[in-house]
């Protein structure tokens, strides 16, 4: 692939996991994440001029006890590692939530929490 640099193809590879931390208060849960991740756009060229590929994320979903009760459709315009944050009412002691990505490359991350 002339013109595209072979590295960040290696670096794509690593996923990190999903940091999440979540409280509950008045039957409202707040549940934050960090969803490590390059967020390439495409459109960046290193030091050496080559493209940068494109990869980010495209698709967010969380999920309270099994439930879907959140999807994002995210872009090449979110920054690298995104910090994401929310709020859930009805929510009890014992709920798990999880909270998923997908990327552009196929590539997924999954983190989940039991808010106490």
């Amino acid at each position: 692939m002339a013109g595209v640099a072979a590295e960040y193809f290696l670096e794509a590879i690593v996923i990190k996991p999903i940091r999440l931390r979540g409280k509950i208060k008045n039957g409202i849960a707040e549940v934050k994440a960090l969803l490590p991740h390059p967020m390439e756009t495409g459109a960046r060229v290193d030091s050496e001029g080559a493209l940068v590929p494109a990869h980010y994320i495209e698709e967010v979903v969380c999920q309270r006890n099994g439930e879907m009760v959140l999807r994002a459709e995210w872009g090449a315009s979110v920054s690298k590692d995104p910090y994401f944050s929310f709020k859930l009412h009805n929510s009890t002691v014992g709920d798990k939530i999880t909270i998923s990505w997908t990327d552009n490359l196929g590539d997924t991350a999954t983190g989940d929490i039991t808010l106490a």
